[in-house]
């Protein structure tokens, strides 16, 4: 069933119209009709009475009958919402918006009224958004099924445009709505989601993706249930921005294991939100600023943006800009310009100003539209160039036509982003900021946040469909009392990577496992609840036969058994683990050994996963210069190191819901030496072992 009907009906019913100035009931029949809505608008209301000049209804079947009705907005006590929903069934009534609040957002009696809510909708085939919602504007139709006091402002007007914006909050979603308004951008789609007790913010997005002329869509979650919807919408070329608000870690539970302390709430959401491609924001500001930007992805989308030219008339804006592409990390960098590119320039720039990217043009070639115009089209033609940022102060009068031209010439030649950066009042140049729009030029107040928009476009135009791998799940024997003996076992059986080693019986068979083990070895307490067995002092390296008894006793005496294991030579020390999370099973991957929680660098991605997430992984971390090599040191056998990850994947599938798996650390070994798994810890609940 489509949700077509949320911003684009035939008509609507209000149930539970009032003719009352400022009732809610009253303003979303007043808004229909002020914003031009063409569509049939129904009140219903039990009396008949008039609601702002038109005829009211006593049922939604008895409105169905004066003409087509195909969204109907529940304002109504939270008791009476079923019996609306019924009638608007009876009416063939397809989408029906829940405006009333009272339901899972006030306790268990709300909650249990919801669930009746769903199961009744449900059974007779209705949509339901909401409850608890403000509800829905379609800009293109005038469609302001809605009753957000945004729109009883004097000076409001729909700007139409090609975003989407999807909020879960009501009140918040529609400020963002007027601030985007005010600086004109366009909005085709505005969906408040409310509970989400039906219909959620995924879905919602993944209809307006469908529409034509969408360009982007931009979303404010609270919580995060359906990320493989948003896949699908970016797959599809839509590109999404969402802030997600609850980064705070306050109320995070304590987890026993490295992995479970870093997988925490937040960074499993930025790890699902990048693996499906969306771009996650920090605030509103942000969010609109991406929206900016959104309708330059169609020429980009499948383009390398990353390599960076400024062009400034301001040293200081120049500086502030280079230091903001530096503090995006491995997003953007100053494009190293030709040597032709200079070669040109330094015929156009005069000697006190600066032809080394930042290139700062001065006020004199500004002066001279053909000088400004030439310079741009010298570095737009560098092939070392993805996209330029422009950076302005105080433009006033004429030189904003000619900024605007020269621009605009500039995208439509080489097709190069262009973002502009003007740091001025408006009212020195009121027109400036819609010239621009105009041209397809997104501009910014600052340095910093014409590059943070510029960063989040070279993220979108990144995002390509790949085909997820399916996890290869491994049959292995494991329960919730497994200690690291047994477990490592099991991990060797599938072909991890384990050193040599085994149970010690007594003092004199601690000596022959020494030997074994090549005459010195490791010796490990293993105490059932005793994760970190290096902070109790249950670790004893570099032990020799002649020592083995001694340390057999001061371990055995902690009141578990003693591991003898080879000693492995040093090398990089890494961090895998798996989690679990409301997401799906976490994957943790990270630089690893005992200051693990202190530096906490690690990269998350939900699994399956597949060589190229695993690679992509280690590159985000510092694992991977480290394993290139420092200090002297030769490169670490990566490969050895990404397969023993893709092998914990297929152990992970197999683990029972609340598992988690920590390898900590894993020794990657000089080039073509393999890697070891020194340390591993598995915490089941008792009752998914038993």
């Amino acid at each position: 069933m489509t949700l077509r009907p949320l911003w684009e009906a035939r008509g609507v019913a209000v149930v539970g119209a009032s003719d009352r100035p400022g009732a809610v009931g009253r303003l979303p029949v007043e808004f229909l009709r002020r914003y031009g809505y063409a569509g049939g608008v129904y009140p219903v209301r039990p009396d008949g009475a008039p609601v702002c000049g038109l005829p009211s209804y006593a049922s939604v079947v008895d409105a169905g009958r004066h003409g087509p009705v195909d969204l109907a907005m529940l304002m109504v006590a939270a008791d009476k919402v079923v019996g609306g929903v019924r009638d608007c069934a009876a009416a063939g009534v397809p989408v029906v918006i829940v405006c009333s609040s009272g339901f899972a957002e006030t306790g268990e009696t709300g909650a249990a009224l919801q669930d009746e809510l769903v199961g009744v909708a449900r059974e007779l085939g209705v949509r339901v958004l909401g409850p608890n919602c403000i509800g829905t504007v379609g800009t293109g139709s005038g469609q302001v099924s809605s009753f957000s006091p945004l729109f009883s402002g004097e000076s409001t007007e729909l700007v139409p445009g090609g975003l989407g914006f999807v909020s879960q909050s009501g009140a918040l979603g529609y400020g963002a709505v007027s601030l985007a308004f005010q600086r004109g951008l366009g909005l085709g789609w505005v969906v408040n989601t409310g509970n989400e007790a039906d219909i959620g913010a995924a879905e919602v997005m993944a209809e307006i993706a469908r529409e034509p002329g969408c360009t982007g869509i931009l979303g404010y979650a609270e919580s995060l249930t359906d990320v493989g919807a948003l896949a699908q919408v970016v797959a599809s070329g839509v590109p999404v921005a969402v802030l997600k608000a609850g980064r705070s870690e306050s109320g995070a539970r304590a987890a026993a294991s490295h992995t479970g302390a870093l997988a925490t709430g937040d960074r499993v959401v930025d790890a699902a939100l990048r693996q499906a491609g969306v771009v996650r924001v920090d605030d509103i500001e942000e969010l609109l600023d991406v929206g900016d930007v959104m309708g330059l992805v169609p020429s980009v989308r499948g383009r390398q943006v990353r390599r960076v030219a400024v062009v400034t008339t301001s040293g200081g804006s120049g500086i502030l800009a280079a230091d903001a592409i530096e503090a995006a990390g491995r997003g953007l960098e100053l494009a190293a310009l030709s040597e032709p590119t200079l070669a040109a320039l330094e015929e156009i720039v005069p000697a006190f100003g600066s032809t080394a990217n930042p290139v700062d043009v001065t006020a004199s070639v500004m002066s001279d539209p053909a000088l400004f115009d030439r310079a741009l089209s010298v570095i737009a033609e560098d092939g070392n160039v993805d996209a330029i940022v422009a950076c302005f102060c105080v433009l006033t009068g004429k030189d904003v036509d000619d900024v605007v031209a020269a621009l605009a010439r500039v995208r439509e030649t080489r097709d190069v982003p262009v973002v502009v950066v003007r740091t001025g009042a408006d009212h020195l140049a009121p027109d400036a900021g819609a010239a621009m729009r105009a041209a397809g030029l997104p501009a910014y107040p600052t340095p910093e946040r014409g590059v943070r928009a510029l960063a989040a476009l070279g993220r979108m135009a990144a995002s390509e469909h790949r085909d997820r791998p399916t996890s290869s799940p491994v049959d292995l024997e494991l329960s919730w009392d497994m200690g690291e003996d047994a477990l490592k076992q099991a991990l060797a059986r599938h072909g991890l990577p384990v050193p040599v080693g085994r149970i010690a019986l007594d003092r004199a068979d601690a000596v022959a496992a020494v030997e074994e083990a090549g005459g010195l070895a490791v010796l490990k307490a293993v105490v059932p609840g005793l994760l970190h067995k290096s902070d109790a002092g249950g670790v004893v390296l570099a032990v020799t036969a002649e020592a083995a008894p001694d340390v057999f006793d001061r371990l055995a005496a902690m009141g578990g058994s003693v591991l003898v294991e080879e000693m492995v030579p040093g090398g990089v020390e890494a961090l895998v683990g798996t989690t679990d999370s409301p997401l799906g099973r976490v994957l943790t991957v990270g630089v690893g050994g005992i200051l693990t929680e202190l530096v906490a660098d690690v990269a998350l991605r939900l699994l399956p996963v597949d060589r190229q997430d695993v690679e992509e992984m280690l590159d985000e971390t510092r694992l991977a210069r480290l394993l290139d090599g420092v200090r002297g040191q030769g490169p670490a056998d990566r490969a050895a190191l990404v397969d023993t990850v893709l092998a914990v994947a297929d152990v992970a599938a197999a683990l029972p819901p609340g598992a988690e798996l920590d390898l900590n650390p894993v020794t990657v070994l000089a080039q073509g030496r393999g890697a070891r798994i020194l340390d591993a810890a598995l915490a089941i609940p008792q009752e998914a072992g038993d």
